[in-house]
């Protein structure tokens, strides 16, 4: 009977170290974004690419009051990497999803230092 009751626990406790884990972990995505984000020439497209692929990580583990938050960097993102380096295209970018970009930034930078102990370039949290 005690053998029965330890293999349901570690049944148990293994389930829920899968669940936690599916989404991957936020504060460690969050660092891989952080590093491809750094000394970003939003000019590159292969650079915001890359640092596309990170943000969409941080996505999928973020916390949900945060996730909204990240789908309007990653929109954003995706636009300045379609405008190929354009600076007149990132200019109207800027100009059109900026006032989008500011409280989603501060969201994320808020939780980032808060929760993660990270600081986001770029972001005002030095």
């Amino acid at each position: 009977m005690r053998k029965l009751a330890a293999l349901a626990a570690v049944v148990t406790m293994s389930v829920g170290a899968l669940t936690a884990c599916s989404s991957g972990n936020y504060c460690d995505n969050l660092k891989g974004y952080v590093d491809s984000a750094k000394d970003l020439d939003i000019k590159d497209s292969n650079a915001v690419g890359k640092m596309l692929d990170q943000a969409k990580k941080v996505e999928k583990s973020a916390p949900k009051d945060l996730q909204d938050d990240w789908k309007t960097i990653i929109d954003y993102a995706e636009k300045a990497q379609a405008a190929k380096g354009d600076t007149n295209k990132l200019m109207e970018l800027a100009k059109s999803d900026g006032s989008k970009i500011t409280p989603a930034m501060e969201a994320i930078t808020k939780q980032a230092k808060d929760s993660c102990k990270i600081d986001l370039p770029g972001a005002g949290a030095n």
